[in-house]
């Protein structure tokens, strides 16, 4: 029997659904798990061991580790401003959100564009590596492995972990890049130590930080490659909506990330400088280069100096490296895909997220991003390495410095507008950095056939994508005029 009391309550069917969350998770990461997110995004193994062969050889040779160095002071006198507006300006979104605050809507979102170009390409681009690189392992073992069949499964398990709490994914980073950062830390002590080790090469400080060193051969080409090596410094206000203490958080982990980044790449690079000799060094790149392994000029120096057995290690490491990479862009191209639709910038379905408060509707437009990216390269059957790594490494450096000088001049022009006191902080340090990232920018540009290993017509046709992203976004936007106020 129905009491008028139980007749009275409304049914469950009949209750209005409740509202998809939309809310990330606050208070679940703090400086270190930051940390990790974006020395990930580095992928140091990934830097020196693919890149570092190609600076010594192709840019300015034993002075390799001198541009490390100056294009972290660069990247230091950038981050002054950008840690001032992470102060102030409490929304999601980093660039997205500072840019706006400076320069208005439409801008701000023709910048996020910018940054998704940036984060999706070289995403791509570490995809491409990352095939070639299974499937290199496997055909030693004298197994047959088309290096886009462990790129479609690395997408699903990237799409998953991706769908998981913030927390789990700072864990996995940090053993990743523990890992590979422990091997080249551990041969670079060796070569300090044993003043250039068993090979024959001597410490030399002067032929790798020097003036005339820096200068020599093609420094533009080896800037480029310094700029890569920081890529993805500035993806630490991407976490704040999760961050514990946004305002001290990030500040901190930006700190903290340029220094270690910087530091890091200069040190390890001059030790393999020093294990082949200043004089030798040069040499020892083009042999590896030329042979089409670029990867033994680091794998060799490892081999030779801590046993065999950390030439096969570093191998395996490699791809750990680059998937720990891939990972780290996932997350933080979900979180600009979770902020532009908040801001209703996109469509707001992107901005829903699951019972573990990670954006998972952003997560699976990413995945599908990845996968156009990625399948006309498998389909037309071209090189992964040549093609795909070395076009969108490039186009990815390109979007990504065009996105820093705009910031720059954003940063100024909030700080003007809205009469923010500290000189140095938001108007020196801003116009010097925005002034120093131009000239990066038109090395980038100048020097851009060289850097993707391409024709003129490709080199055009990608650089072509760069002012075009930033347009269609700045043309999209549909709330110029919701300014971004002051927190």
């Amino acid at each position: 029997m129905i009491t008028d009391e139980a007749a009275s309550r409304p049914s469950t069917s009949s209750r209005p659904a409740s509202p998809p969350s939309t809310s990330l998770r606050e208070g679940a990461i703090g400086v270190l798990g930051i940390l990790f997110f974006v020395l990930s995004a580095q992928a140091p193994l990934t830097g020196i061991a693919g890149a570092l062969p190609l600076t010594v050889f192709l840019g300015n040779g034993a002075g390799a580790p001198g541009a490390y160095l100056v294009i972290g002071i660069v990247i230091v006198l950038f981050a002054v401003g950008f840690i001032a507006m992470s102060r102030r300006v409490q929304t999601k979104g980093a660039f997205y959100a500072y840019v706006s605050a400076g320069l208005g809507r439409r801008m701000g979102t023709g910048s996020a564009w910018l940054a998704l170009l940036a984060y999706a390409t070289v995403q791509a681009a570490m995809y491409g590596l990352y095939g070639a690189s299974i499937s290199a392992l496997f055909a030693g073992l004298g197994v047959t492995l088309p290096w886009w069949l462990p790129v479609v499964l690395t997408i699903v398990l990237i799409q998953v972990l991706g769908s998981l709490n913030i927390e789990l994914g700072a864990k996995v980073l940090a053993v990743l890049v523990g890992c590979e950062c422990a091997i080249l830390l551990a041969f670079a002590i060796v070569i300090l130590f044993t003043g250039g080790g068993s090979h024959g090469g001597s410490l030399n400080l002067a032929a790798s930080f020097s003036p005339s060193a820096i200068m020599s051969g093609a420094p533009g080409v080896a800037l480029m490659f310094a700029v890569a090596s920081m890529f993805g410094f500035e993806s630490t206000a991407i976490y704040s909506g999760e961050a514990k203490d946004p305002k001290r958080t990030v500040a901190r982990a930006t700190y903290l990330s340029v220094a270690v980044i910087a530091t890091f790449f200069s040190f390890v690079s001059w030790m393999f400088v020093s294990y082949y000799g200043a004089g030798h060094v040069v040499d020892a790149a083009k042999k590896a280069v030329v042979s089409g392994d670029s990867t033994g000029f680091v794998f060799s120096a490892l081999g030779g100096t801590l046993g065999p057995w950390a030439g096969i290690v570093a191998n395996i490491l490699l791809i750990s490296s680059l998937f720990a990479g891939i990972l780290a862009f996932h997350n933080g191209i979900n979180r600009y895909l979770h902020a532009l639709a908040t801001q209703h910038s996109l469509p707001v379905r992107l901005s829903r997220t699951n019972r573990h408060q990670a954006p998972h509707a952003a997560a699976w437009a990413q995945t599908i991003m990845s996968v156009v990216l990625v399948a006309p390269f498998a389909i037309l059957g071209l090189d992964p390495v040549l093609t795909l790594f070395s076009w969108f490494s490039g186009l990815a450096v390109a979007a990504l410095v065009a996105l820093y000088v705009v910031c720059s001049v954003a940063i100024v022009v909030y700080a003007v507008r809205n009469r923010i006191r500290g000189l140095w902080q938001t108007r020196i340090a801003p116009v010097l950095a925005g002034i120093l990232l131009l000239g990066v920018l038109w090395l980038v540009v100048s020097n851009f056939t060289s850097l993707i290993g391409g024709e003129l017509l490709t080199a055009v046709l990608l650089l072509a994508v760069v002012p075009v992203a930033f347009f269609v976004g700045y043309l999209t936007e549909r709330h110029a005029k919701d300014p971004f106020t002051e927190g």
